[in-house]
């Protein structure tokens, strides 16, 4: 369980990383999937965690960009 949480902590930083090293970057759910080659599930956990966080945010059209909010 601590190894499964570990990588998960890992692509969390990973995806914030690109966000923040690429302004502007706005992403399906597929196409976040197939760039960080993650699952389903696990890529709507994730990017639903940094949404909450106030990290990402979700727009009209279903893309996620960076919460220029905060």
């Amino acid at each position: 369980m601590r190894e499964q949480s570990r990588s998960i902590q890992d692509v969390v930083r990973r995806i914030r990383g690109e966000f923040l090293e690429m302004p502007g970057l706005r992403l399906t759910p597929q196409q976040a999937r197939r760039l960080w080659r993650l699952d389903e599930t696990l890529c709507d956990a994730v990017l639903g965690a940094l949404v909450d966080a106030r990290f990402l945010a979700r727009t009209r059209d279903g893309f996620f960009v960076k919460d220029e909010k905060v």
